[in-house]
C-alpha cells in the first residue's frame, strides 16, 4: 500500500489567528497519527498572513510530543536562512528526543520575499548566489567530522555528537532540484501543488542521477500535491473555492488570511483570474473520494512515486479534517 502523508502549512483563515491555526495542527497530527499517516512535515514560510508556520523545528517537537507513532518532520527547514550548524543541533535534539521518528527536509528557496530574506540572512552575510550545496555540504561535513586539519571547523562537534542527524529529504519543484536530490543521494519530495515543472519527468531525472549515501542505499521520491476532499463533489468544489481565490490573490501579490468559501464565491473575478484558476486546478485534486482517487492514480503511476504527501489549504478546521479522514479510507 503506498504511504500516505501530510504537508502542513498551519493555514490563517480570515478572522482567524495565527495562535489558532497551530493549534490545528496540533490536533490534525493527532487525528492523521490515529488514521495511520506515515509521516507528517511542517513548512517553513515567513511574512505570509496566510500561514502560521515560521519555525518548523519548534512544531516538529510540539507534534512529536503529541503523537505517538507518526514520523514528523520539516516540508521543509528552507538552508539559505540558517547557518548550517544551527540546523545540525536543533535536529539532533529533535531525534534525540523522539529517535527514529523525526525527517529533515531542506529546501533551496528562502520561503518568502526578498525583504523578508533579507531580514532573515543579513547577520550571516548576503550573498546574491546560490549558496544552498555550499551549505548542505558543511552540514554534511559537521555530520562526518569531515574538516581537515587546521580548517576552522576541525574541532567543532553539532550537540549531541552522539546523536545522528536525521533521514534528508531535498525538496524542489525543478528539474536541477531533482538532479541535485540524486547527485547527493538524499529522498526527493517533489513540490506539484506549485512546481510548472513535469512531476513525471522531475522522478525520472531523480532517479536517472541517484547516487547512494550513507543514509539512503536506493532512491525514495514522494510525491506532494494539493487535494480537497469531502463526502460530495458539491460540497468539495464548495470549500475548494478558498483555493482559487487565494491562488488568485497570491498571483497578484496579494497574501491575505484564507477566505471563506462564501466570500470567495462573491468575489469577482476578471477573465485572467479565471484564466489562473483553470491552471491551478491542472495541479489540484477536488472532488468525493473516489473523484480524488481518480484524479491522483494516473499521476502517481506515471511518477511510480514511493509515497504520496497532501496539503490542503482550506478554510474550516474541520473541513480539513475530514478530507484527510477520507483519504485515508480511500487510499487503505
Amino acid at each position: 500500500m503506498l504511504p500516505l502523508s501530510v504537508l502542513d502549512l498551519s493555514p490563517v483563515p480570515a478572522g482567524g489567528t495565527g495562535a489558532q491555526a497551530l493549534r490545528n495542527s496540533l490536533d490534525l497530527a493527532r487525528l492523521c497519527d490515529a488514521l495511520g499517516y506515515a509521516r507528517y512535515w511542517v513548512a517553513e514560510h515567513h511574512n505570509m498572513p496566510a500561514i502560521a508556520s515560521s519555525a518548523p523545528d519548534i512544531m516538529i517537537g510540539q507534534i512529536a510530543a503529541t503523537t505517538e507513532r507518526i514520523r514528523v518532520g520539516s516540508g521543509g527547514v528552507m538552508l539559505p536562512n540558517h547557518a548550517p550548524l544551527m540546523v545540525a543541533e536543533r535536529f539532533k535534539v529533535l531525534e534525540a528526543l523522539f529517535p527514529g521518528r523525526i525527517d529533515l527536509g531542506l529546501g533551496r528557496a528562502p520561503g518568502t520575499d526578498p525583504a523578508t530574506s533579507y531580514a532573515l540572512r543579513r547577520r550571516q552575510g548576503v550573498s546574491e548566489e546560490d549558496d544552498f550545496l555550499e551549505r548542505f555540504n558543511e552540514l554534511m561535513m559537521l555530520e562526518t567530522r569531515a574538516f581537515p586539519q587546521g580548517h576552522p571547523f576541525h574541532n567543532v562537534m553539532a550537540m549531541p555528537s552522539d546523536v545522528p542527524l536525521p533521514p534528508i529529504y531535498l525538496l524542489g519543484s525543478s528539474d536541477y532540484s531533482a538532479q541535485l536530490a540524486g547527485h547527493i543521494g538524499a529522498a526527493f519530495a517533489f513540490a506539484h501543488h506549485f512546481a510548472n515543472f513535469d512531476a513525471a519527468e522531475a522522478m525520472r531525472l531523480y532517479r536517472e542521477n541517484f547516487r547512494p549515501s550513507p543514509a539512503h542505499k536506493e532512491p525514495y521520491a514522494i510525491l506532494a500535491t494539493h487535494a480537497v476532499c469531502a463526502d460530495s463533489d458539491a460540497e468539495a468544489e464548495r470549500i475548494a473555492k478558498t483555493v482559487d481565490l487565494n491562488f488568485v490573490r497570491r498571483a497578484k501579490g496579494e497574501y491575505l488570511p484564507l477566505a471563506s468559501p462564501e466570500d470567495a464565491a462573491a468575489y469577482d473575478y476578471s477573465p485572467v483570474d479565471k484564466a489562473r484558476i483553470a491552471q491551478n486546478r491542472q495541479r489540484l485534486a477536488v472532488g468525493a473520494p473516489a473523484t480524488v482517487k481518480a484524479k491522483l492514480m494516473p499521476l502517481l503511476n506515471a511518477t511510480e512515486a514511493d509515497e504520496l504527501m497532501v496539503t490542503t489549504m482550506i478554510y474550516s478546521h474541520d473541513a480539513r479534517k475530514r478530507s484527510y479522514e477520507l483519504l485515508a479510507e480511500v487510499f487503505g
